[in-house]
């Protein structure tokens, strides 16, 4: 196999790779918690700041490589479409959560995220079991931060 062709083939993986950490990175940078959110009252279960970047991260790459999965298989499919809808209520989570001050939106936002994760799992274990897979830590992750966001909701 040649070197282009080795490189061409995981060109739609690195364009994955692109929008799902470029594109939660540019957020975040956007949309960085500020004294807003550090004045908030917090549940004693929320996590120290510093946790957040690389469990992002880490849940980024398997984002991206579930998706880059599920495309080659079917790009058209449902389980694209799901990953494409969590891929938005991700994004719009921060913007009405750390920039718009708007929690109950930012609980709407996660709440229905779970869901598109959730119906994301059982769409692509049909289809692909390690993008379902890749999907699991995601789904937990969004559960806690579901918990979280509600927790702060209520205390304020």
């Amino acid at each position: 196999m040649t070197v282009a062709r080795t490189f061409g083939s995981k060109v739609p993986l690195i364009l994955f790779l692109a929008l799902v950490a470029g594109g939660g990175l540019a957020i975040g940078f956007l949309t960085a918690p500020g004294a807003w959110y550090a004045g908030l009252a917090k549940p004693p279960f929320n996590p120290p700041d510093w946790l957040f970047a690389p469990v992002w991260t880490f849940l980024y790459v398997l984002i991206a490589a579930a998706g880059w999965r599920v495309w080659r298989k079917d790009a058209g499919g449902w389980a694209m479409r799901l990953w494409w809808a969590a891929l938005v209520l991700n994004f719009l989570w921060s913007p009405a959560f750390f920039a718009a001050h708007m929690i109950g939106a930012a609980l709407a936002a996660v709440l229905l995220l779970l869901a598109a994760i959730l119906a994301f799992i059982a769409t692509a274990w049909r289809l692909d079991r390690p993008a379902a897979w890749m999907f699991v830590p995601y789904a937990a992750w969004v559960a806690f931060a579901s918990v979280l966001n509600g927790a702060i909701f209520a205390l304020n």
